[in-house]
């Protein structure tokens, strides 16, 4: 999670914050040289939400995420992770932090011998993850765009994007897409949670507009088009299953990774 487009033809490099998954009490380093550099769509729009300090305690409050949400949080949670399984098995990615409960959520179904790793672009994003769980938590943070992930191809078995998408200028979305595709094993699945334009009757499609166009401007992407549209050309439709929840105000796409050519 570039504006610019010498970040978009050229993005940096990225390293993991551990070599191997290990419980989080080993720490984060998020320091130092090394570190990315925050990218340009999200120092310039979002920095009021994700970067500053302050927005980062802020925002981490259960009930005000729920709010946000139209108090849909659990309801989109338990969606999300539903398509990931009851209990969750083999590797799993988490592509960027989310405000609230849903990585400890994520965490409680993992079966005794499933692991889980979670990438971010901003250390203090990873910072709050890890202090907000238990120090036994078994589960990895990496410091890694998510347009460069570098981890192998087809080395996790499900991967989850809960609200990143809208989040992201249509040439980083495209790039996310496709590198989240690129990780997941094929027979695997991606689970999406994000925007969906509702209904032409419903009562806070006229309210909630202004209120996207003015925060979250990308977001009007997925009022536009559908999430398909940023996938390799040629994906196939049956490989697809979307669901919308509360009046189509929010969307649920889950893919079933295809085998590789």
């Amino acid at each position: 999670m570039n504006k610019n487009r010498s970040e978009l033809d050229a993005p940096p490099a990225a390293r993991p914050l551990q070599d191997a998954p290990e419980p989080l009490s080993v720490g984060v380093d998020c320091a130092g040289p090394q570190a990315l550099a925050i990218p340009g769509y999200l120092q310039q729009t979002y920095w009021w939400a994700y970067v500053h300090p302050r927005a980062v305690r802020f925002f981490e409050r259960q009930w005000l995420v729920n709010l946000i949400l139209w108090g849909n949080f659990g309801r989109l949670r338990d969606a999300a992770l539903d398509a990931l399984g009851r209990t969750v098995s083999g590797r799993t990615l988490q592509i960027a932090c989310v405000y609230g409960d849903f990585t400890a959520t994520l965490l409680q179904r993992l079966a005794p011998d499933a692991s889980l790793d979670v990438v971010d672009v901003l250390p203090i994003q990873l910072q709050n993850l890890r202090a907000k769980l238990p120090a036994s938590a078994q589960v990895a943070l990496h410091l890694y765009d998510s347009m460069a992930l570098g981890f192998p191809d087809a080395c996790y078995d499900q991967a989850v994007l809960f609200f990143l998408l809208h989040e992201q200028p249509a040439e980083v979305r495209t790039r996310t897409m496709r590198e989240a595709l690129r990780v997941v094993k094929p027979g695997g699945r991606l689970v999406l949670v994000d925007y969906h334009r509702p209904g032409w009757w419903h009562p806070l499609r006229y309210l909630f507009e202004p209120v996207l166009r003015a925060l979250e401007p990308y977001a009007m992407d997925l009022w536009k088009h559908e999430i398909s549209t940023w996938l390799p050309e040629g994906f196939p439709a049956d490989h697809l299953c979307k669901r919308n929840y509360y009046g189509g105000l929010y969307q649920e796409l889950v893919i079933t990774v295809p085998a590789r050519a």
